[in-house]
C-alpha cells in the first residue's frame, strides 16, 4: 500500500476499527459511493480493468481541477495542496488499501493514468 498525506491528513497502519468503503476502478470508471460519514475510512479498492489504475484522492470544493498542457491527465503538482491521499498503479483484478482520515467538504477521487481522467475516470465524492 503507497499513501501519500496531504491537507486530509492521510496515515498508514492503525489498529483502530474504521469503516471500509469498497471502490471499484474499472476502464473507464470509477464505483464508489457518493457520500461517506467524517473521520477515519479505509478505502478497499479493487481493479477489474485490463489496464493499471491508480487512484488519487483530492479535496475539490468546487469540481474545478486542472489539466495539463498534454490534454490528458490532471496537473498533480498543482493539486498537491488538495491531496489527500494516493494509491500508486496496480495490475488487474489487484485489491489494495488506503486509509483516510477525511473532513466534511467535496472530493474527486480519479485515475490519471494517460487519458483515463478524460475518458471518464473520476468521481466525486461528499464528505458529512
Amino acid at each position: 500500500m503507497a499513501v501519500a498525506s496531504g491537507c486530509g491528513g492521510a496515515r498508514s497502519g492503525s489498529a483502530s476499527a474504521a469503516p471500509v468503503v469498497v471502490l471499484t476502478e474499472r476502464d473507464f470508471a470509477i464505483d464508489a459511493p457518493k457520500v461517506v460519514t467524517a473521520g477515519e475510512v479505509v478505502f478497499r479498492v479493487r481493479n477489474d480493468g485490463p489496464d493499471a489504475h491508480e487512484l488519487l484522492v483530492v479535496r475539490a470544493p468546487n469540481g474545478d481541477l486542472p489539466m495539463r498542457s498534454d490534454g490528458l491527465t490532471l496537473d498533480e503538482e498543482r493539486l498537491q495542496q488538495s491531496e489527500v491521499g494516493v494509491l500508486e498503479p496496480a495490475e488487474s483484478y489487484a485489491v489494495r488499501e488506503l486509509r483516510l482520515r477525511l473532513s466534511p467538504g467535496r472530493y474527486v477521487l480519479f485515475c490519471n493514468m494517460s487519458g483515463h481522467y478524460i475518458g471518464g475516470m473520476h468521481q466525486t465524492l461528499v464528505v458529512r
